[in-house]
Parts: C-alpha cells; structure tokens; sequence
C-alpha cells in the first residue's frame, strides 16, 4: 500500500468517525458534513505538522487549536453553539488506542509497557487541553482589547 494510499485512508476514516460520532449524539443533519469536514480538516493538520516538525504533541496541538477555531467560525457563521462542531473535530485526536495498549499490558502485569503507553496517552490528552486552552486564551484576550 502507498503513502498516499494510506493517508487517503486516514482522512476518509477521520470524516466517517467525526460523522459517526456526531449522529451518535444526535447533530442536526444540516450540520453533519460540516462536523464532518471538522475531524478530517484536523487530521490533515495532525498529519502535515507531524510530517514538519515529527512530534505527536505539537502534531495534536496545533491540529486541536484549528478545531476550535475552524468550530468558532462555523458557530458564528450559522449561530449555533461551537460544541457542535468542536467535539467532532477533536474525536480523530483522541487517543483511544494507546489508552487501550496501556489498560491492556496493565490488566496483563506488564506495567512498563503499560506505564509507556499511558504516558503517551497522557502526553497527547494534555496535547488536546493545551491547543484549546491556547485558543481561548487568545480569544480572551482579543475580546478584552475591543
């Protein structure tokens, strides 16, 4: 399989899951591709700063930063709240599988593995919160100029 190959993967899957969990939690139909665009928009961003720089932290904070701003300006846009388009665009970021390698060599005994696997874990969750809490910040402080 090419690179290419597998990246067009990736993206389809990152729509299809953002989707996917945007119809879980009941999201207006007319949102859903948008929603949709979100998680995949944030998985190219994920992808080219993680090919630039070769860093899974800064990779998953820039890319959570743009889906807050990419979900700021669709909540302007069509005035609805941001959270609906936020949360999908964060769920491809989420790091569901190594939170699994790590439950899974800790249930097993293997605590260095699993100790390896939670900090990564950990390292990209503090990824999410720091790229949002970055964008807040700067949209604090714009607003507190005006």
């Amino acid at each position: 399989m090419t690179e290419l190959t597998k990246i067009i993967i990736q993206l389809v899957t990152a729509f299809l899951g953002s989707g996917g969990f945007s119809m879980l939690f009941g999201l207006r139909r007319r949102y859903l591709v948008l929603a949709s665009m979100g998680g995949m928009l944030g998985w190219v961003i994920y992808l080219a700063v993680n090919a630039w720089l070769h860093s899974g932290f800064l990779s998953c904070l820039v890319a959570a930063a743009f889906g807050l701003v990419y979900a700021e300006v669709l909540a302007r846009r069509l005035k609805t709240p941001a959270t609906l388009f936020v949360i999908p665009a964060i769920v491809p970021l989420v790091p569901g599988g190594t939170l699994y390698y790590a439950m899974s060599y800790a249930v097993r005994g293997e605590l260095d593995a699993a100790r390896e696997y939670g900090l990564e874990t950990l390292e990209y969750a503090l990824a999410i919160a720091a790229g949002i809490s970055f964008v807040v910040a700067l949209r604090e402080l714009q607003m507190k100029k005006q």
